[in-house]
């Protein structure tokens, strides 16, 4: 088990280089508000065993999401951005974080990461992999190094209405840390309509499924990134992607545990 105690309220603080992307949230302020809940392995390995993905409600505080959503237009906190309709992704655009990271999502991807890496072992245990993951961030990350995977994968992703994101893996090179998480940072019903989370698994010689997250302002989604092993020992693929967005604006902050080439 790993992060913030339930209860517990630090201050939160926010920076980017340039210090334009910064905010510091009182304890006083942030009373009866934690930056992210507590993440329970065990917990998250049985909901991603039964449903696929595992939903962490409030992950961030309101006071967080805000201050993250907030730096989408500092320019000197990204490496690139991307516009999807572009490629061929879908619509809307997206940024990706360069190093430094702000503080605090350096902190979470590092807490996520060690949630996650007992359940990652576990599996690729089950899908007859010899591969393993290391203990730490610190050392997923300087194994992406030494397969020439520099560049950060963190990012923020932007769309208004009639945007989309097409079904997808977020991969990037040889090495891949097999789950993510997706964080919403607009509140639904209210700044946006439409634009739901989708997660869609193609299962051997059975029909493919589709399930929709519910989440709300600051709620986390844990997912797999490409495949989940299945309870007769094999595996089945998953893709991901997000609704068409009907009305407002929606942002979400993607937390991808390895990085790209």
């Amino acid at each position: 088990m790993t992060g913030v105690a339930p209860g517990h309220t630090p201050s939160l603080a926010l920076e980017s280089r340039n210090g334009r992307f910064r905010g510091v949230i009182r304890m006083a302020a942030a009373r009866r508000l934690r930056y992210y809940t507590t993440m329970d392995t065990d917990a998250i390995r049985t909901a991603l065993d039964a449903d696929g993905f595992a939903l962490l409600p409030r992950l961030l505080s309101p006071q967080a999401a805000e201050l993250l959503r907030s730096g989408f237009d500092d320019d000197a906190s990204f490496r690139k951005t991307i516009s999807m309709e572009r490629h061929g992704y879908g619509r809307g655009t997206y940024r990706y974080f360069s190093y430094p990271l702000p503080t605090q999502l350096q902190k979470l991807r590092e807490d996520l990461y060690a949630a996650l890496v007992p359940i990652a072992n576990e599996w690729v245990e089950r899908l007859g992999s010899d591969n393993r993951y290391p203990a730490t961030l610190e050392e997923m990350i300087a194994r992406c190094v030494g397969a020439e995977q520099l560049r950060p994968t963190p990012l923020l992703l932007r769309y208004v209405a009639g945007d989309f994101n097409a079904l997808h893996q977020d991969v990037y090179g040889a090495v891949a840390f097999p789950f993510q998480a997706t964080v919403l940072l607009s509140r639904p019903n209210d700044e946006f309509t439409g634009g739901e989370f989708v997660l869609y698994e193609t299962r051997a010689r059975k029909q493919s499924v589709a399930r929709v997250v519910p989440l709300e302002f600051g709620d986390a989604v844990i997912f797999p990134n490409a495949f989940r092993p299945n309870a007769k020992g094999g595996r089945s693929q998953l893709r991901h992607g997000v609704s068409i967005v009907r009305s407002g604006g929606r942002t979400t902050l993607g937390v991808i545990l390895h990085d790209a080439k």
